[in-house]
């Protein structure tokens, strides 16, 4: 079975003295990150970390970030990221849901009085604590023989959270569909800005991959974006919307700060035209829409540096195919793809993609139409996720918290376009008693001690009932 630490390894074979990854003022070049990683990974072997043990890792986006993912792929375990910003009770349902046997937390992140401190000083700047959780239980045989490298998140129709399952190979193929729209070298420099937990298995494997240099941005924003870009002028930048309006409208940014830039990828969400409009104007080339998905990688990137195709992510990359079913009058239906690199199943609860996938077909749940040249534009998504700032919101999840305040009866949580931030999460809620004085405040204090912060609805509407169908679900659209 092939790994991807393996191959990394293999492929930077003559990059071993060029520098991997910059944060700050900590350097690494790709011989002594490799090396750290050997190390690391013997460390946590002895721990009994090996093959399909499930580790979930809760670290800041950083060089320690990338090591340790790195350590536990080599020895074939599998990768769980959690977001940095979690809850206590976020991290438990996962530890629970995910059937995790080691958990790997940044000090002060989580607090457990059963966990060790993992005593690797090798290389990692930042102090971890290991947690055993001896009750994980097991998965149905056939997921050790995926060859699983990581679970990542998504959400179904029913909105209840799910473990993704990505093997070895699926990362392999994957990252090299996705080169044939990027085409990363050695030479690339990449200012890197967002969350690893949520964007890691295409794009940093890919980076690290072809020799290239990542730059990361650090946790002071803006600051952090702003002294990459003056020190490193970077050949490639991927961000969100949320960064190149920043980009735009900071008058300390010039026109030339963009000028060794190849291309500017725009993904997590979707990409405002108010801000494509104004990229353009003041740095003189058209930013790259991506349009990624977990189940299958990064199947679409517009690369034209049309302006007639703003607003599109492209046609779609060589390695996948795509049709659009159930179309309307005029083209737009439901996006399904097909191709290298998909997802193995899904972990919680259990289903194999082949009882997902129809004739290897699967249906991304997106909306969108082709236009005459084979350009993908996206109008909406089928279920009810909510995309804020690059992190998905499943409603269902927030409504249950929502839910145990004494004073509601009920909610419904749902996103409100917004050209920045892609989607603000809001919240209609009903009383438990009409004549209640309603206090936003108490509801929003009561959500924050549950939920990560990105997850707290921004706004709270009182509403004497919510619209149901017949059968008593919540209309929400």
């Amino acid at each position: 079975m092939k790994n991807i630490v393996e191959v990394i390894q293999s492929e930077t074979s003559s990059y071993f003295d060029k520098l991997s990854i910059i944060d700050g003022k900590r350097k690494v070049t790709y011989a002594e990150l490799l090396a750290v990683v050997n190390r690391v990974s013997k460390e946590l072997k002895k721990l009994a970390v090996k093959t399909g043990k499930r580790v979930a890792l809760l670290c800041e986006d950083s060089i320690d970030y990338v090591i340790l993912s790195l350590a536990v792929l080599k020895l074939s375990a599998v990768i769980v990221p959690i977001p940095f910003a979690s809850s206590k009770e976020e991290i438990e349902a996962v530890l629970k849901e995910m059937k995790i046997n080691f958990f790997i937390f940044e000090k002060g992140a989580y607090a457990s009085h059963k966990a060790k401190h993992l005593r690797i000083r090798c290389g990692l700047e930042k102090e971890f604590l290991l947690l055993r959780c001896p009750s994980a239980g097991n998965p149905p045989r056939e997921f050790f023989s995926m060859n699983p490298a990581f679970i990542r998140f998504s959400s179904g129709t029913t909105g209840i959270s799910k473990g993704v399952i990505i093997s070895h190979e699926a990362i392999i193929q994957r990252t090299n569909a996705a080169d044939k729209g990027l085409q990363v070298t050695s030479n690339d420099t990449i200012l890197w800005v967002l969350s690893m937990s949520f964007h890691f298995v295409v794009t940093i494997l890919l980076f690290l991959r072809r020799g290239a240099t990542i730059i990361l941005a650090g946790n002071v924003f803006p600051e952090g974006l702003l002294m990459v870009l003056r020190k490193y002028k970077p050949s490639l930048v991927y961000a969100s919307p949320l960064h190149y309006h920043l980009l735009i409208r900071l008058k300390s940014v010039s026109r030339n700060a963009l000028t060794n830039t190849r291309i500017a990828v725009s993904t997590a969400i979707k990409l405002p035209f108010e801000i494509a409009e104004a990229f353009h104007a003041k740095f003189g080339f058209e930013l790259s829409e991506a349009y990624g998905i977990i189940e299958v990688g990064l199947p679409f990137i517009n690369t034209s540096r049309s302006i007639s195709k703003r607003g599109s992510v492209g046609k779609i990359l060589p390695d996948y195919q795509i049709k659009i079913v159930n179309q309307d009058s005029v083209g737009i239906g439901e996006i399904c793809l097909k191709g290298q690199g998909f997802f193995s199943a899904y972990f919680s609860p259990w289903k194999s993609a082949e009882d997902i996938l129809k004739a290897g077909w699967f249906n991304s749940g997106d909306i969108g139409r082709l236009d005459k040249d084979g350009f993908l534009f996206l109008v909406g998504r089928a279920n009810n996720i909510i995309n804020y700032c690059g992190m998905k919101i499943f409603p269902y999840e927030v409504e249950s918290i929502i839910n145990q305040h004494p004073a509601i009866k009920e909610s419904l949580v749902f996103g409100i376009s917004h050209p920045q931030y892609g989607q603000l999460p809001s919240a209609k809620i009903v009383l438990q008693n009409a004549e209640t004085n309603f206090d936003a405040n108490d509801v929003r204090k009561f959500c924050y001690q549950r939920l990560a912060p990105y997850k707290v609805p921004k706004e709270f509407y009182c509403v004497s009932c919510l619209d149901k169908a017949p059968s008593g679900k919540l209309k929400r659209q």
